[in-house]
């Protein structure tokens, strides 16, 4: 799976100063990746008067001189047993990662349970929706009500969501609880990030961001066969409810273990009002993006079962390109503190470095969500072995955001280290479009290809976050992250909704073709409504089907290729900024 903002940024911090390959001299830039009341990465010392002049890029205090820290970024930091505490961070973490291998893996046999197998996109979008807008106002909110309150809030409001999923009965009850789990899972990490930085002393940051690393990609390894083999035995039902009761623990031993200083929460300074305090959370962008993306979702889904000529499939979309245009007012216009300020995101390297990572992860999911419905409809495996064979995915995105962390630590360049990993990005989806049927057919090479794709976006989500905080400089790097996990989300959302799209009219449009005489529309339609039911047809037209499914997935992956194509022609455009010793 994609990397997320838990990813390793680089494993251990070191001293790389920044230096200008332009005119253009900007302010000192990070201490130490850190992350800010925005749920971002931001300067270590914004808070103090304390920080220095030139200090370096992922500064390691242990590296100075006589190997001691001055000990000023620290200074307020409370003094707290991680190890009791880290249970409880650990456990949202874990659950966030295992939630979207989970649902990867399981969604083919939850769309033939529904009978609606041909919304099941919707599974993971309405979840992805809620988070791209909820997840940047979790810093500011916590900012106000302290972290521990946000941090229990999206405890509970995921864990209602887990059971809501778990006890739906329609698809569209499901695809709601979804959204609403993902209110709660946006802040499951986001708070968590900002809770590291919170209690953890400068010299220890590294180490801690090392096990929750290892934390979030246990998680994810874990969900995916996990997802399958529950819902080939006990039911899919269990893989939402199974994290109620592990929703309900981490919430205890926050409230019980964790205490944050009151001068941790801006609410208790002395300042603005507390009405002032809500006016600089960004609602309203986030109230519009919302139905933007939602109505170009709703769009695309019609259109691939009604035809893009029908009115109401252009209704939606002309309303979402509106929409859109109002968010865009909005941030630029309207908005104090928005999601994606205008001077940050309109910077070429720092567009650049976005639009890389939006379209590389709306590759990467499109991949990995097609993948196991190609394993269960065309190949005949079960859902658990079939969310078995993403693990190399996920191996080869870990590793890759460790490796790209070292070599940007012992080179102090990302440019070339970036162009390199979304170029192998995009010629690893090459054998996954190959080898899925379209030329040959072999899973050991949709392994390397699937193995490849998750390196390279590895390591490409990492430069690319240095190239951000490198370019923004030191006041703009926190918005500057910002934005880039915006990005990273839409670019999944819409990902993913046109590669449904596409898959859900090639397979329509074939199995018409191909499905003719008496009882071809009531196949046509049971088949495109569960999975299940292929088995029940005779071995002739059980091999049309999956042919045609086959070609409907191949066609899935193509929009892979073309995203992480673009991927690749948008980090070309970033202008390096140099880091050294």
């Amino acid at each position: 799976m994609p990397p997320s903002e838990h990813s390793p940024l680089l494993t251990r911090v070191s001293s790389l100063p920044i230096s200008e390959t332009d005119d253009d001299p900007r302010p000192p830039l990070l201490t130490q990746i850190t992350t800010g009341t925005n749920g971002t990465f931001k300067n270590a010392g914004d808070n103090t008067d304390s920080d220095p002049e030139g200090r370096p890029l992922l500064h390691d205090d242990t590296a100075a001189g006589n190997g001691s820290s001055n000990g000023k970024p620290d200074e307020g930091k409370p003094k707290v047993n991680m190890w009791m505490i880290l249970p409880a961070i650990a456990i949202g973490i874990m659950l966030s990662a295992m939630d979207n291998t989970i649902v990867v893996s399981s969604y083919g046999s939850i769309g033939s349970d529904l009978k609606e197998l041909k919304r099941t996109s919707w599974i993971a979008t309405s979840y992805l929706l809620t988070i791209t807008s909820f997840q940047p106002l979790y810093g500011k909110l916590s900012d106000i009500f302290g972290r521990k309150p946000c941090l229990l809030l999206a405890y509970t409001i995921f864990g209602l969501g887990c059971l809501w999923c778990g006890l739906s009965t329609t698809m569209t009850s499901l695809i709601l609880g979804r959204a609403f789990s993902g209110i709660g899972g946006g802040g499951m990490t986001t708070v968590a990030s900002i809770l590291l930085s919170d209690i953890v002393p400068l010299r220890q940051r590294g180490t801690w961001q090392g096990i929750l690393n290892i934390i979030f990609a246990t998680g994810s390894a874990l969900g995916a066969p996990l997802g399958g083999i529950l819902a080939d035995s006990v039911g899919w039902r269990w893989g939402f409810l199974g994290q109620v009761p592990c929703t309900m623990l981490a919430f205890a031993m926050v409230a019980i273990f964790l205490h944050v200083p009151p001068h941790h929460d801006l609410a208790d300074e002395e300042g603005p009002g507390f009405m002032a305090q809500i006016a600089r959370v960004d609602f309203l962008g986030a109230g519009v993006l919302i139905p933007a993306v939602l109505t170009l979702l709703i769009g695309m889904d019609l259109g691939s079962n009604d035809g893009f000529t029908n009115s109401l499939v252009i209704a939606f979309l002309c309303g979402s390109v509106l929409l859109f245009l109002a968010f865009v007012l909005v941030e630029v216009k309207v908005s104090s503190e928005p999601f994606a300020p205008a001077h940050v995101i309109a910077e070429r390297s720092i567009l650049a470095c976005c639009l890389a990572n939006f379209f590389a992860f709306g590759s990467n999911m499109a991949s990995l969500f097609y993948l196991p419905l190609y394993f269960q409809s065309v190949v005949g495996l079960s859902a658990g072995a079939a969310g078995a064979r993403l693990l190399p995915s996920i191996a080869g995105g870990v590793s890759g955001s460790l490796l790209g962390g070292i070599i940007m630590q012992k080179t102090g360049r990302y440019y070339t280290l970036t162009v390199c990993s979304y170029l192998l990005h995009w010629m690893a989806v090459i054998p996954v479009l190959l080898c899925t049927g379209l030329v040959w057919t072999n899973y050991y090479a949709v392994a390397a290809g699937i193995a490849a794709m998750g390196f390279g976006n590895g390591v490409g989500v990492t430069s690319t976050l240095i190239g951000i905080i490198a370019t923004a400089g030191r006041k703009d790097q926190a918005v500057g992250t910002a934005a880039s996990y915006l990005f990273r989300s839409l670019g999944i959302v819409l990902g993913l909704g046109l590669a449904s799209g596409v898959f859900q009219t090639k397979l329509r449009f074939l199995l018409t073709e191909r499905l003719v005489g008496d009882g071809a529309a009531e196949i046509i339609e049971k088949v495109r409504q569960s999975l299940s039911y292929i088995k029940e047809l005779d071995p002739a037209t059980q091999a049309v089907v999956r042919g045609c499914y086959q070609e409907g997935i191949v066609w899935a992956f193509g929009v892979s290729f073309v995203f992480a194509g673009c991927a690749f022609a948008s980090s070309v455009w970033i202008r390096e900024k140099r880091l050294h010793d």
